[in-house]
């Protein structure tokens, strides 16, 4: 579907009518990317960041976090009792930690796809020759958040940091064949609505295969403690218009959006969602990757049809995914 900014921002707007909106996302979904939910596993393998961006809660400066890094066999198998639940894709994320070289990631990378997975990499900004390397070693799908478009907001929360680096590193993903995914926060301080379409149109522009919209929600150990945040409805309609703009793309149901509500995530599979990504890490550091508050309290690891995020997607008629859930363009 073909939106121009001006009528973006109108149904940005629209509360009133949301109901509307998600009900022709959730249409759209089922036309392009049929009934199947993808399940990807999770595994959150470093809370330790070189960076120091405002809304996060494993910035470099917050001195309360307890940090933890994952051995590369401990995430290997890991990994493992993944694929042995039944994931067909395993997520990587952790924070910017450059104890993960070349070597390290291109051994685990190597492992895990031994499984018979997707491998996914969720680790923030690389050079061009480690992005090289990693997809050599076999990683399918690289997710990078550019988190914002408005430029100036975009250096005010994340000091130290280039936009313009951002978008080149998203180039470079692009460039050597991963499945690109990307993304924005929603309810930052001083975000415009305007802007917020302003990155939808940007999404749509660089093509990207995979597109996470996330509600921020603010952490006390940061310096955005005490801001507002939690616009669910605002990142619902978010979600559903990206919908729109790209039918036939992968969108998760953020954890995020069951933080701020029960249901958060059924929510989001019935406004345009065909993905969701359960944590597969132990408790202990699932605890410990507090991106934002109440977190680590949204998931439960499991493709099983009897498991509670199983039961939530069949009770809407929905099914599981089987394979390996990819782009199908």
């Amino acid at each position: 579907m073909t939106l121009n900014k001006k009528e973006i921002v109108a149904l940005l707007n629209d509360e009133k009518n949301q109901d509307v909106l998600f009900k022709q996302a959730d249409e759209i979904r089922k036309q392009y990317v049929g009934d199947e939910v993808h399940l990807r596993g999770l595994i959150e393998f470093s809370n330790i960041c070189r960076n120091n961006c405002l809304y996060c809660g494993i910035r470099s400066g917050n001195k309360e976090a307890q940090r933890y890094r994952m051995e590369p066999e401990e995430i290997i198998a890991t990994a493992k009792q993944a694929a042995d639940m039944g994931f067909k894709t395993i997520v990587m994320q952790s924070g910017e930690d450059m104890y993960y070289n070349i070597d390290r990631m291109c051994h685990i990378i190597k492992e895990i796809k031994k499984f018979d997975v997707a491998v996914t990499l969720s680790i923030g900004e690389r050079s061009y020759e480690e992005y090289k390397a990693f997809r050599e070693a076999g990683a399918d799908r690289y997710l990078m958040r550019i988190e914002t478009t408005d430029k100036d907001l975009y250096h005010q929360l994340d000091p130290n940091m280039s936009w313009q680096n951002r978008y080149d590193c998203l180039m470079m993903i692009k460039e050597l064949g991963y499945e690109l995914g990307s993304g924005i926060m929603v309810g930052l301080p001083n975000q415009s609505v305007e802007s917020i379409a302003e990155d939808l149109l940007f999404l749509k522009d660089i093509e990207v295969d995979m597109s996470g919209i996330g509600p921020f929600i603010p952490h006390p150990q940061t310096p955005l403690g005490k801001e507002q945040g939690g616009a669910l409805n605002l990142a619902l309609r978010t979600m559903a218009i990206m919908r729109l703009l790209l039918p036939d793309i992968n969108i998760p149901a953020t954890t995020a959006m069951e933080t701020l509500h029960p249901q958060g995530r059924i929510m989001a599979l019935q406004a345009g969602a065909n993905v969701v990504m359960p944590n597969v890490n132990s408790g202990e550091y699932r605890k410990l990757y507090q991106l934002y508050p109440g977190k680590n309290n949204a998931d439960v690891a499991s493709t099983h049809a009897q498991s509670d995020v199983g039961k939530k997607i069949i009770s809407i008629g929905r099914t599981i995914g089987k394979g390996y859930g990819g782009h199908k363009k």
